[in-house]
């Protein structure tokens, strides 16, 4: 029917352009199974490439982002250009981060379609949760344990 929502985008009144259903002559040509197993390792190897970089997030980006503004601060003698130049360069890199993962979860859906499986979803959202989670358990972890109890976060001497 031509009304029915999810024929013409979910609008009654027409589709929008390039919201048409995909329709192929034939369905396209499966790859061998070597060719197929070969996509799942390079999802795999994207999908840890994700990890790796979500990782990142949780330590030596903002461990990084310090040391600019640690240098601008020593090199310039102004606390606030350092703190500027700190929250900008942390800003650009975690920006310029998720714009990269971004991209790394678009080919890992593409390389998962690749290797015979329906993905229609990203697994972004997972990684950067899981990311979290580990980070998170980490720093507690080290705060009480390896800091210790009578550890203070302000300086000594």
């Amino acid at each position: 029917m031509r009304t029915d929502p999810t024929d013409n985008g979910g609008l009654f009144i027409g589709r929008r352009p390039g919201t048409a259903p995909v329709k192929y002559r034939a369905l396209p040509q499966r790859g061998s199974a070597s060719r197929r197993r070969i996509d799942l390792l390079v999802a795999f190897a994207v999908l840890a490439l994700m990890f790796v970089i979500s990782a990142l997030y949780w330590g030596p980006i903002p461990a990084g982002a310090l040391w600019v503004a640690s240098q601008v601060q020593f090199h310039t003698d102004n606390l606030g250009f350092g703190l500027l130049t700190g929250f900008a360069v942390l800003l650009g890199v975690l920006f310029g981060g998720l714009m990269v993962l971004k991209r790394l979860d678009q080919l890992w859906i593409l390389l998962r379609r690749a290797a015979g499986i329906d993905q229609r979803e990203g697994v972004i959202g997972r990684v950067f949760g899981l990311t979290a989670v580990i980070g998170a358990t980490l720093f507690m972890g080290w705060l009480l344990l390896i800091a210790g109890p009578g550890a203070s976060l302000a300086p000594t001497g």
